[in-house]
């Protein structure tokens, strides 16, 4: 109920769905500078962090700015040991003029140049322009950006490439987990 009338994201929250690879959970956590706690917690528990960029003019630049969300969620998920990052380019269709290739890459070559500092590999990294709003290369490819011929990242443990966000998110490498050590459990 807070969460409507402001706009905004308040407490984590989990959706889960099946790729044709994994068994998904979506931990949405807040962006808004109020609640970075409750994005902590979201963060602390992901093997991977979708960083969602505002492709809107003036709201990109207010996420990338000195003290911009866009900057310090990307520095939070590399801190609490997220190694594997898909950016996802949101609100294409609201740039000028509508799906901007030239948009795109500005936003791509920026935010490339910002997590490369912070420790991440920008090659390992899939941006995809989307929109939400019109599901523009979410599940399926878009025809309103045919400029676009996919994202690829390179790693070690082998190289992927694809055009959609669900094809970002089946790219994931699964974390190896010490299940044959002792359990620890914070207090």
């Amino acid at each position: 109920k807070a969460e409507r009338p402001r706009g905004i994201t308040i407490d984590i929250c989990l959706w889960n769905f099946e790729t044709d690879k994994y068994y998904v959970t979506i931990i949405d956590a807040p962006g808004h500078r109020d609640f970075i706690k409750n994005m902590i917690t979201g963060t602390s528990q992901a093997d991977c962090a979708v960083l969602i960029v505002a492709a809107g003019t003036g709201e990109f630049e207010a996420g990338i700015s000195k003290e911009g969300q866009t900057r310090e969620h990307a520095l939070l998920a590399y801190t609490l040991g997220v190694k594997q990052l898909i950016i996802g380019v949101n609100k294409m269709d609201s740039t000028t003029p509508p799906y901007s290739e030239t948009r795109f890459r500005e936003i791509e070559k920026e935010v490339s140049n910002y997590i490369k500092k912070i420790g991440y590999n920008p090659k390992s990294v899939a941006f995809v322009p989307i929109s939400g709003w019109a599901g523009d290369n979410m599940i399926q490819e878009s025809t309103n950006m045919t400029w676009h011929k996919g994202w690829a990242v390179e790693r070690k443990e082998g190289n992927a490439s694809g055009k959609t966000l669900l094809q970002a998110l089946d790219s994931i490498l699964p974390p190896k987990r010490p299940t044959e050590k002792a359990l620890r459990l914070p207090l």
